[in-house]
């Protein structure tokens, strides 16, 4: 792999020509992608407009990527990694306004420490939920306030480990008798893996992997 140095300069740099300047319309990328024979998104049902904020927080010397832990007892996706967001509502402006608006409500990350700097291609979940994420900067100096009832920990991972080819690794589990495939990304006693995974991956794919 190319040699990054991971830091504020050089991730602007590249963001810059690399990510989508405009919120995506179509989906590219989702929880298919690695599944052509076993498809478990169901192409009749309706798509649920969501986005969710990628937060690359600005430390030094190298930069981390800010996640959420959700509570056990929700009923979608509990206890499993995920960028902060949700639905877009209809008083949301644009699929930024809802990201910015739930990572408030569910991390309390004031917008004020935010500056969004493009998006990654749209993702299709397994539950019909069309993903916007918006990458965004964070300056440092923020205090964090989770949901309680959404959010059981916040925490922070390393740039260079989330874009380093040896941790993207690819598991399975058994769904109708079959093995379906997914990215995992594991992080000490952290468990990257499923949509979450699949959007840092396409982080990779346009910021890193060589053309």
């Amino acid at each position: 792999m190319e040699e990054f140095r991971f830091d504020e300069a050089e991730f602007r740099a590249r963001a810059a020509t690399r990510l989508l300047h405009e919120p995506p319309q179509d989906v590219a990328r989702g929880d298919d992608d690695l599944n052509p024979e076993l498809k478990a998104i169901d192409p009749l049902k309706p798509r649920r407009a969501a986005a969710v904020l990628v937060p690359i927080v600005l430390h030094e010397p190298e930069l981390t990527v800010l996640l959420t832990r959700r509570t056990d007892h929700l009923p979608s996706h509990g206890g499993q990694v995920a960028f902060p967001g949700g639905k877009i509502e209809a008083k949301d402006e644009n699929a930024l306004a809802a990201a910015l608006r739930e990572t408030r409500e569910e991390t309390g990350l004031e917008a004020s420490y935010v500056e969004p700097v493009g998006f990654l291609d749209a993702y299709l979940t397994r539950t019909s939920f069309q993903v916007v994420p918006v990458v965004a900067l964070v300056k440092p100096g923020f205090v964090l306030s989770p949901h309680e009832d959404e959010v059981a920990d916040i925490f922070e991972v390393p740039l260079r480990f989330l874009m380093s080819r040896e941790n993207h690794v690819r598991h399975s589990r058994e769904w109708q008798g079959k093995a379906r495939y997914f990215y995992a990304m594991p992080y000490n006693d952290r468990y990257i893996w499923g949509a979450t995974a699949g959007m840092i991956m396409n982080l990779f794919d346009r910021l890193y992997r060589a053309p």
